[in-house]
């Protein structure tokens, strides 16, 4: 199934067999997910029909036209960009099965449950514990900065297997369950007033090995493989021309000519060139996606994404000069997703203050990009071959 026409062809059946206005909008998805019309470059059976990936936008183009639901991507946007390809990659076949259908059509909300309170950009270093239990793995530790946590059926869990390892080589990878009577989320309310981030507390929390994914011991490079995923669905977002940030910003200056300065004109320009570069720059990263895993230049993109949203959001403020100073909401609310553009400026200047340090801190990325994609000498790292159970903390 490598033909435009073929795939085209096999839409159009899927749209004449369950018609999207009387079809209810599970019930489509689900008969979409079975044609292999989900992620068409995935295996067949699992929601694809290996075919590149490049064809998904035939299909997309398709249903749009027809006014066929959608999986709603951003309520559901860890398990797509970050859970999927990692159990794709390393979930037995029985793992796959399960997981990825209700994960696809949005019948299971997914989180990542990695950073810790000492354990943040150096992630590497947490502290978590999973211990081997007969068939099983006994979980104990807190995560932090877990969005959705508080909606989520299933989550993506690191935890240490072995301290007596360096750090980087005794941790192991964990499906986990958020229903289990060990799982305990706690809202945590940030400065645009909301509590979209969690922390989590797992006491004696029982891990089927079943649901382990990858080999023990070799969970961070299972992690990998999910942070690279993360970095590319952050930065590297399909988006018109004036979407995300920078449109109302241009949308403001077009609408009100009282507010026009010189200097803003300038900073608008600057901005409104280097959010078109890093929009274009994402479109080539995705058409890279279509040869294999994302690489570490998903890593540039996310860093992008972080500055341009704070610089543009800096900017909208100072432009609506008082009434940028105001802001409609501070009801603590628990959302289950975030809308940049569908809020108020004030909104987006706070909220995207936690860009820079979300999907991986701007510092950590630097050191990234700097080292495997500028080939730039690693910085010293004296912890490296020691025991993480002798590490000072």
């Amino acid at each position: 199934m490598t033909d435009a026409a073929a795939l085209r062809s096999r839409t159009r059946a899927l749209l004449a067999a369950h018609p999207p206005a009387t079809t209810e909008p599970l019930d489509f998805l689900k008969a979409r997910f079975d044609a292999g019309l989900a992620w068409v470059h995935y295996p067949t059976g699992l929601g694809g029909l290996d075919a590149p990936r490049s064809l998904q936008t035939v299909v997309d183009a398709e249903l749009a036209a027809a006014g066929a639901p959608d999986n709603d991507p951003r309520r559901i946007g860890i398990g797509l960009g970050m859970a999927a390809p990692t159990v794709l990659t390393y979930g037995t076949e029985e793992q796959k099965r399960r997981f990825l259908r209700p994960l696809w059509v949005g019948e299971e909300v997914w989180c990542q449950l990695f950073s810790e309170p000492g354990a943040g950009s150096d992630l590497a270093a947490l502290g978590t514990r999973a211990v081997r239990d007969g068939d099983d793995w006994v979980v104990d530790g807190q995560k932090v900065w877990t969005s959705s946590a508080h909606l989520a059926r299933w989550a993506i869990l690191i935890a240490r297997t072995d301290p007596g390892l360096p750090k980087h080589r005794g941790i192991s990878y964990f499906i986990c369950d958020m229903t289990d009577p060990g799982v305990e989320v706690r809202p945590l309310r940030q400065i645009t007033g909301e509590a979209e981030f969690n922390e989590v507390f797992l006491s004696g929390v029982r891990i089927p090995d079943a649901h382990r994914l990858g080999e023990v011991g070799e969970g961070w490079k299972v992690a990998q493989t999910t942070l690279m995923n993360e970095r590319v669905s952050i930065g590297g977002m399909r988006i018109a021309r004036e979407g995300g940030m920078i449109g109302p910003v241009a949308r403001a200056w077009r609408e009100r000519p009282e507010l026009r300065t010189h200097d803003l004109h300038q900073r608008l320009l600057t901005l409104w060139v280097e959010a078109e570069v890093a929009r274009l720059t994402g479109e080539r990263l995705r058409q890279q996606l279509v040869a294999g895993q994302p690489g570490p230049e998903g890593s540039g993109m996310k860093l992008a994404f972080a500055r341009l949203n704070q610089e543009i959001s800096g900017l909208e403020v100072e432009l609506l000069g008082q009434d940028g100073l105001l802001y409609s909401d501070w009801t603590m609310r628990r959302p289950e997703l975030v809308d940049f553009t569908g809020r108020d400026a004030g909104y987006r200047y706070l909220r995207s203050k936690g860009n820079s340090i979300e999907g991986g801190t701007s510092e950590v990325l630097l050191n990234i990009v700097a080292e495997r994609v500028l080939g730039l000498p690693a910085e010293p790292r004296n912890d490296k071959d020691v025991a993480w159970k002798d590490l000072a903390r």
